[in-house]
């Protein structure tokens, strides 16, 4: 048999690469109405595009009514968009994310096949399907998925660029990458443009290779990455002068050098979060990093580019004074890529895993197994309140388990027979007990959306209100029920806000007592300690509805107005 007939053979079939690819998207996307929205960043950004579309402002993003901004409108355009086509809710605050999510998986797919193979372009794209982190950001409301996605998208644009074999091709794909680049800046701020450029910086300072920076097309794609970034920057700064100090200064130059925002955390921070996200994949990392070193040359070399755009990333983020965990995402796709390539040299032409592999799904399939003997862990430390909630959770952890145990199994069975379909069948195992610990979270979260609080009181509240919110800022009662609030004291994250415009706040308690008692058809919300509180110094409140993290009280002069 000649080795193309054998890779051939090692391929799967394109229609059972399609039927996959399907029933993987209806899960990906069928997953995304289930849970209800919980805080912080789900609630904030679903409440900032309900309340652009709302108001019809689509230059100055606001928060719970106040000026807010810490980051870029490019998500918060797209969900409000979604808003307007499909209505409001659950999945459709979720869509942007877990589109760019899939599309991400898809591009690295077709890039992996063309800078190097296509099978390697599908092991990379099975990869990254079934990195833990991957799937739960894919599900979940924030900004970092959509900056991860344009980040990649502009790291795939430059590979395939760097690998053309014509001028014109190499020209195009930089002008996208630029165009990326640019996107990436409306999503989370100039990170999106300083990223490419320091990873770009350190691969040809450890290569030594100076002249790619000539096939950049740095004159024509700053003006590209200008043409699509300057208009809104230019607009909000017009419209708000204060913006360019609080964006340029404070949520960039200090969160990186200041603990201002309490998000610091030791410089190891990342290092689990990276094991734990690329779990399934991990055993193989050191290999890909070391064939890539292997493969540095003064010759452009993918495998180096995408190293750099690991260990960049990586470092920056852990000395930085500003961890949350979503700041590591856009390593994922760029390791997919690396670890791609590893398992199809691990291949080679005889479809076959070596023994090492069949140790590590045996290993995993061990570990869930093991699994089954903690589960009487879970919910130990919960509230007294939560403690059925966590009872139904553990029905989805062994359903969780059984996928990932019944998976590892097989691909144990199959990695002398058929490597393609060993490594595919673990895939499956890890993606599966991903969505389905991550989709059971609804058990635990629907408490915190606080949505069951507001199904109790929504139709009672008459829509001309004022709703004050006291010592509290609640990230997910606004959007359910679609009002603002008044911040009463405690103005959290929304300081920057309510100091532009401190005429739509409440500053002290007493101000607050001495609106209420005269706001007569007035609404509040609080935490149950300060409501004890309030009542101890007799302020006339009528309890509408409670949950256990929050009390909602009206006026009880304004009865007989809200009926």
């Amino acid at each position: 048999m000649q080795f193309g007939q054998i890779r051939q053979s090692s391929a799967l079939h394109p229609g059972k690469i399609l039927l996959l690819l399907l029933i993987y998207a209806a899960l990906w996307f069928g997953t995304l109405n289930y849970r209800h929205l919980i805080p912080s960043d789900e609630g904030r950004y679903a409440e900032m595009a309900r309340e652009m579309l709302v108001t019809g402002d689509w230059v100055t993003p606001r928060y719970n009514g106040y000026k807010y901004f810490e980051k870029p409108p490019l998500q918060i355009w797209a969900t409000a968009a979604t808003f307007q086509l499909f209505g409001i809710g659950d999945w459709q605050a979720r869509l942007w994310t877990a589109l760019t999510g899939f599309l991400t998986i898809l591009a690295i797919g077709l890039t992996g096949a063309k800078i190097y193979n296509a099978r390697t372009g599908w092991l990379a794209a099975i990869v990254l399907a079934s990195s833990p982190m991957w799937v739960i950001s894919g599900h979940f409301n924030s900004l970092d998925m959509g900056l991860s996605a344009f980040l990649v998208a502009a790291l795939c644009s430059l590979l395939i660029a760097q690998t053309s074999q014509t001028q014109s091709s190499c020209r195009n794909w930089m002008w996208t990458c630029w165009i990326f680049m640019a996107l990436a800046t409306l999503s989370k701020g100039v990170i999106g443009a300083a990223i490419p450029a320091m990873v770009f910086s350190i691969y040809s300072i450890s290569t030594w290779d100076w002249k790619i920076w000539m096939r950049l097309r740095l004159f024509s794609g700053l003006i590209l990455f200008l043409a699509i970034t300057a208009p809104w920057f230019v607009l909000v700064a017009q419209r708000n002068p204060e913006f360019l100090e609080f964006f340029f200064i404070h949520e960039h130059l200090q969160r990186f050098t200041q603990d201002a925002h309490s998000r610091t955390g030791p410089i190891y921070y990342f290092v689990p979060l990276l094991l734990i996200g690329l779990l399934p994949w991990v055993a193989q990392l050191p290999g890909s990093i070391r064939q890539a070193w292997q493969e540095r040359s003064r010759s452009f070399s993918p495998a180096w580019l995408l190293s750099c755009w690991s260990i960049v990333i990586f470092v920056f983020f852990s000395i930085s004074q500003s961890k949350l965990p979503g700041y590591i995402i856009p390593i994922f796709p760029a390791l997919a890529l690396l670890i791609g390539n590893r398992l199809d040299r691990l291949l080679g032409h005889t479809n076959s895993m070596p023994f090492s592999w069949k140790l590590q799904t045996i290993g995993f399939a061990l570990l869930a197994a093991i699994g089954f003997f903690f589960l009487s862990e879970i919910g130990k430390q919960a509230r007294p309140d939560e403690i059925n909630a966590y009872a139904q959770y553990v029905y989805w952890i062994i359903a969780a388990l059984i996928a990932l145990l019944a998976f590892s199994l097989y691909a144990s069975f199959q990695s002398k027979r058929n490597g393609i379909s060993s490594i595919v069948s673990f895939a499956w195992g890890f993606f599966l007990c991903a969505i389905i610990a991550g989709t059971g979270h609804e058990t635990l979260g629907r408490a915190v959306s606080g949505i069951d609080l507001v199904n109790q009181v929504k139709s009672s509240i008459p829509e001309k209100v004022n709703f004050y919110s006291v010592r509290l800022l609640d990230h997910t009662v606004p959007f359910y029920l679609g009002r603002t609030m008044i911040m009463v004291q405690s103005p959290d994250e929304l300081e920057f806000g309510v100091n532009q415009e401190p005429d739509l706040w409440v500053p002290t308690m007493e101000a607050f007592i001495a609106r209420w008692k005269e706001d007569q058809s007035a609404y509040a919300m609080m935490v149950p300690e300060v409501f004890i509180e309030l009542q101890g110094l007799n302020l006339p409140m009528q309890e509408v509805g409670r949950d256990s993290r929050r009390v909602i009280v009206r006026h009880p002069d304004g009865s007989s107005s809200t009926k």
